[in-house]
């Protein structure tokens, strides 16, 4: 269980940064028209909207803005304007001494996985949920469970129905993410941690048989035998390929835990698309399934 930063409050300062891809300059005036009617101030980083391949600008240039924001005592929250790539690249010579001394919340989702398991091996807990890019385009369920969360007035349960469940009951840290990212990072010292821990994974556009090789390298790691249970959240426009038999990522994924006797749930709303309800990384969770329904609620005292 990681030590939570404190709750917002009317009034705070959050920063809108972009340590992958950048912004498109269309979506900044919602984005801090939607935090000012929270009664939060809104700051944003030098390279939010800028371009450099891929970057939201140069290596530099974003690891400069996100240690500037980590290290400024008077922002209480970063938001992670979008995913896209390249937050992996920034993370590692990060310096946390300020931001021990003031923490704060980060929060994103998709590519800002390697974000969330820096700050974890720093023992915080961090916010999986909407960012600026996507908070026009989320339902309105998603967008109140990210202020309740921020703010401290809910824990947030989260619910789904799928028939390829595997029913249990387990309790644990909540860890993970986005799972091409999770894979990207194995073997690196800023992994997660996992053992006895809930692990939420989710994805978008990957090919089913990719899905199958990152579940097989968790598998054959260790990874998936240390867990107390796996959520499973959207995995958006997966692609058959060439193979029409290929299975169905349900199946690839319960082929990959079918030997471990953990609870393993499906189509939680979390992930790319219009369900992306807020989850606190680094929390600690318990998690029901039965056949067919699952329920994940936070067990921190958020109030």
């Amino acid at each position: 269980m990681n030590k939570k930063p404190p709750f917002l409050q009317k009034g705070d300062v959050v920063h809108i940064i972009s340590p992958a891809s950048p912004l498109d300059s269309t979506y900044v005036a919602g984005a801090i028209e939607r935090l000012t009617s929270w009664g939060l101030r809104v700051t944003l980083g030098d390279s939010l909207t800028a371009s450099y391949g891929v970057f939201a600008g140069t290596d530099a240039q974003r690891f400069h803005d996100l240690q500037e924001a980590l290290n400024t005592t008077e922002i209480r929250a970063i938001f992670c304007a979008r995913g896209g790539y390249g937050s992996i690249r920034i993370i590692e010579h990060l310096d946390f001494t300020e931001f021990i001394k003031s923490p704060k919340w980060i929060v994103g989702f998709s590519d800002i996985t390697a974000l969330h398991a820096r700050v974890n091996k720093e023992g915080f807990a961090s916010i999986h949920a909407a960012m600026p890019k996507n908070f026009s385009t989320v339902d309105s369920d998603s967008m109140n469970s990210l202020y309740a969360m921020l703010f401290g007035l809910s824990n947030g349960l989260l619910e789904s129905t799928s028939t390829y469940n595997k029913p249990g009951i387990a309790t644990g840290t909540l860890v993970g993410g986005n799972l091409s990212m999770l894979y990207s990072m194995r073997a690196i010292p800023f992994e997660f941690s996992y053992a006895n821990t809930l692990l939420c994974i989710e994805d978008l556009n990957e090919y089913r048989y990719h899905i199958d090789r990152m579940m097989q390298n968790l598998k054959i790691s260790g990874v998936l035998s240390s867990l107390s249970g796996l959520i499973v959240g959207e995995m958006l426009n997966m692609k058959q390929g060439s193979d029409p038999h290929i299975l169905e990522v349900e199946e690839i994924i319960i082929d990959a835990v079918q030997e471990y006797s953990f609870p393993v749930c499906f189509a939680m709303p979390f992930g790319h698309g219009s369900k992306n309800h807020a989850l606190c990384i680094g929390a600690q969770y318990s998690l029901v399934v039965d056949s067919n329904s699952a329920s994940l609620q936070c067990e921190q005292d958020l109030s």
